[in-house]
């Protein structure tokens, strides 16, 4: 399992909805994004969930059908890009994805 730290893990978030395209209304469901990424980071969905949740309050992600579902915020697309070139090149070979 990987030994990520919780910055790098948002970044793993925030890196695969922006690979499937997930901008706005074009959301994509919660439980298998924590799934997929439980799988690969320690402490399985509890910290994948405690970082989407960061995540929304920082504005990055927005919330769908009951919090079921969640997309990238696209009034905050360069935000996001810059949090990604922050902190994104050692979470993106410590996954593997």
């Amino acid at each position: 399992m990987s030994q990520l730290t919780d910055e790098q893990v948002k970044v793993s978030v925030v890196e695969f909805l922006l690979k499937k395209g997930r901008w706005g209304a074009h959301y994509f469901p919660t439980d298998t994004l924590v799934n997929f990424l439980g799988r690969k980071i320690r402490r399985n969905g509890k910290r994948v969930r405690k970082c989407i949740k960061d995540l929304v309050n920082r504005g990055y992600i927005l919330l769908h059908k009951r919090e079921e579902t969640i997309s990238l915020n696209p009034a905050k697309s360069r935000e996001i890009l810059d949090f990604i070139r922050n902190y994104g090149s050692h979470a993106h070979q410590q996954i593997g994805s």
